[in-house]
């Protein structure tokens, strides 16, 4: 089971009102439980064995591949209109470098290359590298460091040319 898959799984709980669901199959477990308050679900994801699984286990996710910026013109306003605007695929908390301890991954005036991770959006503790859909250079950066972001939010300003 992909990212993609839980992430719409989650979605199409939050949206019915149940309380609870399980899933398992094969190596995979899920638990998904949401509150009547319409707060955020809480997800358990177990890949173990089936033998591991009976046991209690710590609870341990796979690193997630990354996930690929979706690109889109911008139109507002004239000056901007020859950017493009990568926005953020999921909803989460946006972060510009990979550690506390290590440097931003791109800065203002840095070069960037279809494939290379701009940034990282961690959801549900699983860390989620952005990566860059076209190349250019940014032109400006549209979000804080460790402030969260909602899905379709622009995040950057590249210049294509």
């Amino acid at each position: 089971m992909d990212l993609k898959e839980i992430q719409n799984l989650i979605k199409f709980v939050s949206n019915t009102g149940v309380a609870e669901v399980k899933l398992e199959t094969g190596d995979v477990k899920i638990t998904i439980r949401t509150t009547l308050e319409g707060h955020a679900p809480e997800v358990t994801y177990l890949q173990a064995p089936m033998q591991q699984a009976m046991q209690t286990a710590p609870i341990a996710a796979p690193a997630p591949a990354a996930v690929p910026a979706t690109p889109v013109a911008v139109a507002p306003a004239e000056e901007n209109s020859k950017y493009v605007t990568i926005k953020s695929p999921m909803i989460g908390t946006f972060y510009r470098k990979p550690a506390p301890d290590k440097p931003m991954f791109v800065e203002v005036g840095s070069s960037i290359g279809k494939g290379d991770v701009l940034c990282v959006v961690e959801a549900m503790k699983l860390f989620n590298e952005i990566e860059a859909e076209i190349s250019g250079k940014i032109v400006k950066i549209l979000v804080d460091d460790m402030s969260p972001v909602e899905f379709d939010q622009p995040l950057f300003l590249v210049d294509p040319s």
